[in-house]
């Protein structure tokens, strides 16, 4: 079992009142408002008293005899103070400590290292799974704060080749025209958008469905060509969709390949609904043919992204839609 600190929101040590994310590797530059304190989890160190915290009035002399009454009797009432405050912060501690659901144990490899040249960020704790986490008709994208339902007879993996939330058809097939490489006839991934300066759900959504349809139906992440490669493509839809509460864009292609029967993609983008609002790609691709899911399902998915949280579905959780 890995020790290290899975994906999720944590403090940022280097903006107070500020949530930043770890993608299970590193830090990103995604942040968010600091989340209300939870009932569980690490307790904060219990402040101790500063050295010179006394009132005003006479020192007392290194033997202790100096000073007046009043002088000496203000300082032990601020003594017992203070020594009242470490006991009840110490009940806290052990309250907490008490009431956590995970043997009281930290993560021994958690998020660490530099979120910025200038700045190191030290251990931190690990995030509290929700329900539709462990949901399996539930596909949570944390980091972009959003949830997608998964389709009777598709899966949420635990490894992909590609880094990024994926889920798809249980059952796998060997790809036309390789022999070393296996497709899925239905897949949804959700990832951010990186390395681009667009900031045009429209623009974005334009330009990645190229990308898209090449890491479907062109080659593989090494560069191997599968179904034979994309022969010629049609437009279906480019049009402006409301996500999750946002406006977006989506543009679908039916793809023809040398090999196989081709398929169906779509890059659907819109704002995140927490943080910095960076954008989001949902990417789809459907073999065509009748091995492939219906066509209307990359529809029914796209109604179904809920923000994580939302009331009307509980975040998500118990979602489930027919193929």
């Amino acid at each position: 079992m890995s020790n290290a600190t899975p994906p999720g929101w944590y403090p940022d040590a280097a903006a107070p009142g500020t949530d930043r994310w770890w993608d299970g590797t590193a830090w990103t530059a995604h942040t968010r408002p600091a989340a209300a304190p939870q009932a569980f989890g690490p307790p904060e160190p219990v402040a101790t008293a500063p050295q010179d915290l006394r009132l005003p009035g006479p020192a007392v002399t290194a033997s202790g005899n100096g000073g007046t009454d009043a002088g000496r009797g203000a300082t032990r009432t601020v003594a017992l103070a203070v020594a009242g405050l470490i006991v009840v912060g110490a009940a806290v501690t052990g309250a907490v400590l008490l009431g956590r659901d995970d043997g009281g144990k930290r993560p021994e490899a958690g998020p660490s290292g530099s979120v910025t040249p200038t700045t190191t960020v030290t251990d931190t704790p690990s995030p509290t799974g929700s329900p539709a986490e462990d949901d399996p008709k539930v596909l949570v994208d944390q980091l972009n704060g959003i949830t997608l339902p998964i389709p009777d007879g598709w899966e949420k993996p635990d490894r992909t080749v590609e880094p990024v939330l994926t889920m798809r058809t249980v059952n796998s097939y060997e790809c036309p025209g390789s022999s070393s490489d296996f497709c899925y006839h239905g897949t949804v991934t959700s990832r951010i958008a990186s390395a681009t300066d667009i900031t045009s759900a429209e623009e974005l959504a334009e330009h990645d469905i190229a990308t898209a349809a090449d890491g479907a139906y062109e080659k593989n992440l090494v560069g191997d060509r599968i179904h034979g490669g994309i022969t010629s493509h049609k437009v279906l839809d480019s049009a402006s969709v409301s996500v999750a509460g946002r406006a977006g864009y989506q543009v679908r292609w039916r793809v023809e390949t040398g090999k196989g029967p081709g398929g169906y993609v779509q890059s659907l983008v819109f704002p995140s609904t927490i943080g910095t609002e960076s954008l989001i790609i949902v990417r789809y691709a459907f073999d065509a043919g009748p091995d492939g899911p219906p066509l209307s399902l990359m529809d029914t998915i796209t109604k179904a992204i809920r923000p994580i949280g939302d009331s009307a579905t509980s975040g998500g959780a118990g979602s489930s839609i027919a193929p």
